[in-house]
């Protein structure tokens, strides 16, 4: 007997088959995680998720070679598996997609669909890079937020008007809050440029008219993680 046949105690898969699916796995979940963290934008990034995306495949093959086509497992593993509560918020919704990911390219492995797993993994990989690189579907121009304070006996309704209609093409008043023992009242606008690089410009006018008191502007909220 060749001592170096090992047969798993099922009978339907070798240690080599064992070897191949999660070798094969990690290479493509790695090279997964490798374009999340090349394409990802903003300031969530962590490498623990990356990590997650690696063992989230890995897991995941392994869990289709166990089920098989049994249905019988495939049920009690849903049983099993329900039991699990997860917590954590997930800040981007493109974090999702690149679980379903790892999760479609395990799966495909697990079930020995081996040359899918490889052209789904690259073909889709270049995709998201190539989305990343030319920017697409990315507005033209980007919402800002702005939060001005003003003394609580200006008459803030129409105070700015003038101003936003002459750098804005979009703004909405967002909330209106008192501050300083209601010494203040403090605005906050979702606005939209028509120019970007007219900011300070804006910026130095609004000064004039609220007091010179405190403003604040989160320039590209809509694309930076806050």
């Amino acid at each position: 007997m060749d001592i170096f046949n090992f047969q798993d105690l099922t009978g339907e898969f070798s240690v080599l088959d064992v070897t191949l699916v999660l070798a094969l796995s990690f290479l493509l979940s790695a090279f997964i995680g490798w374009v999340y963290k090349l394409t990802h934008r903003g300031t969530s990034y962590t490498q623990s998720f990356v990590f997650t995306l690696v063992l989230n495949g890995m897991v995941v093959a392994l869990v289709m070679m166990v089920v098989g086509s049994n249905i019988a497992r495939a049920f009690s593993l849903v049983g099993a598996l329900s039991i699990i509560r997860f917590r954590n918020a997930v800040k981007e919704t493109r974090d999702v997609g690149f679980i379903f990911f790892t999760m479609a390219i395990g799966m495909a492995i697990g079930t020995r669909f081996y040359l899918l797993a490889i052209v789904a993994a690259v073909v889709i990989s270049l995709v998201v890079v190539i989305m990343m690189r030319f920017n697409w579907f990315a507005r033209e121009a980007a919402g800002q937020i702005l939060r001005v304070q003003v003394p609580s006996n200006a008459p803030f309704d129409k105070l700015f008007d003038a101003l936003f209609l002459k750098y804005t093409h979009s703004s909405e008043l967002i909330s209106v809050d008192t501050v300083n023992n209601d010494a203040l009242t403090e605005l906050t606008y979702s606005l939209g440029f028509k120019k970007a690089n007219r900011v300070e410009e804006f910026v130095s006018e609004l000064r004039k008219l609220n007091g010179d008191n405190k403003i604040s502007l989160i320039a590209g909220y809509n694309t930076t993680d806050l």
